[in-house]
């Protein structure tokens, strides 16, 4: 290995240690990283477009400004509440219903912020029903997951799969959606199984839950009636966007960037207070990563080491297995941004050899649903743990491990086996 394959390596193991271990924040420790790798000149500045990856950057941005405006309508807890009475003080209702719903919001919204918005109410419904708030939230952790892997949008790893292998909003939809319905359905039943005598109560309990909740008025949330209707419009506006942007010639950042300013045009809203809570931290740790892989893409080792992978592959069937439990493993452990950015050009670099297209949904399936695997798999684990926490509700990581390791080996062994039935017979 030459000098500068030397320094990219180790700036790649360096951010990678410091992201596992959280010794420095991993923003930080990205931007150091591509400082280095750019000051050394591994990544030529005339390349740092190419490898920084704006479709990704600049789609995050624009929904989380959507996100930001919209929340301040009372938009979503109006959701969770018409969710509650809708179970009408079944234990066994909320927790499907509130899965079902944390899945079809996650699979638009970064998992991060519905949980956010979802996981207040949840414990206060389940206060109110005098219930073990546990496994509704752990449902709601592994249905965030499992919903942001449906669509091009849902989890920053399909984001950036997306963009790389140029895959529209309707192909994530119809390659991902069936494993996705299919898994939460699964997880909804592991969960059950794990804590169905928390979860049952008797009948009488059971109508007076039915009253409490009754008298829970959703339209109470309401703090802004006419952003709600313009954050409502606008949200559906940008979801038939991306179906039909194929058909529009629009990338999906054109997209979110479009209904983000919308938004704000039509109504009204302070950007500065908009713009102040999109997560900077968040978009500048990916531009950091994107720059430290794109450095393993110019000195080679990538393309080394996919020679290495497909010398041991023999076919496309098993590159499916490999690839999506290899994600699905390494996801639970390390961070499935940071693998993600690793994996995608070495995908590509395997387009030599073999029709990659099933392995981007491999990928896909392993980077979002391996989060499942333990407390720190995914952001959504530990913003729902820490919310509890705060709340004097514990999960600890050896019951989050309990539960979410036969969650995570159910869903992805379902998930693999379909695209194999699909693509690799």
């Amino acid at each position: 290995m030459n000098t500068q394959e030397v320094i990219a390596l180790a700036v790649f193991l360096g951010v990678y240690a410091f992201i596992i271990t959280e010794k420095i924040h991993r923003t930080v420790a990205a931007m150091v990283g591509a400082s280095v790798v750019l000051l050394v000149g591994i990544v030529p500045w005339e390349k740092v477009p190419e490898y920084l990856d704006l479709g990704t950057i600049l789609l995050l941005a624009g929904m989380m400004v959507v996100v930001n405006v919209a929340r301040e309508s009372g938009l979503f807890e109006y959701i969770a509440i018409k969710t509650a009475k809708l179970s009408k003080g079944n234990p066994m209702k909320v927790l499907l219903l509130f899965s079902v719903v944390t899945a079809l919001v996650s699979a638009f919204l970064d998992n991060v912020t519905t949980v956010l918005l979802l996981t207040p109410m949840l414990l206060y419904i389940t206060k109110k029903m005098n219930v073990n708030p546990v496994p509704f939230l752990l449902s709601e952790i592994f249905a965030s997951n499992i919903g942001g892997t449906a669509t091009l949008i849902g989890d920053p790893p399909n984001i950036m799969i997306g963009s790389a292998a140029k895959l529209s909003f309707n192909e994530f939809l119809l390659n991902m959606g069936p494993i996705a319905l299919a898994d939460l359905f699964i997880t909804v039943a592991i969960v059950y199984l794990a804590y169905r005598s928390a979860i049952r109560i008797n009948s009488s309990r059971r109508a007076e839950i039915e009253m409490l909740i009754v008298e829970m008025d959703e339209n109470d949330a309401i703090r802004d009636r006419e952003l709600f209707k313009k954050s409502l419009v606008t949200i559906l506006a940008i979801v038939v966007g991306f179906f039909f942007h194929d058909q529009l010639g629009l990338e999906p950042a054109v997209i979110a960037l479009t209904g983000a300013s919308a938004l704000l045009l039509w109504s009204g809203a302070s950007p500065e207070e908009a713009l102040e809570k999109v997560e900077w931290a968040t978009l500048f740790f990916f531009g950091g990563l994107f720059l430290i892989v794109g450095a393993l893409v110019e000195t080679g080792f990538i393309d080394l080491l996919a020679q290495r992978i497909v010398s041991l592959i023999h076919s496309e069937a098993q590159a499916i297995f490999v690839i999506s439990w290899f994600s699905a493993i390494s996801s639970a452990v390390v961070d499935n941004i940071p693998l993600t950015a690793t994996m995608i050009p070495l995908i590509k670099a395997m387009g030599s050899s073999m029709n990659t297209y099933p392995l981007w949904w491999a990928l896909s399936l392993g980077a979002c649903l391996g989060g499942n695997g333990t407390a720190i798999g995914a952001s959504a684990n530990v913003v729902v743990i820490g919310i509890a926490h705060r709340e004097g509700v514990r999960i600890t990581f050896g019951e989050f491990l309990k539960v979410g390791a036969v969650i995570m080996f159910s869903t992805v062994a379902v998930g693999s086996l379909m695209l194999w039935v699909r693509y690799g017979l």
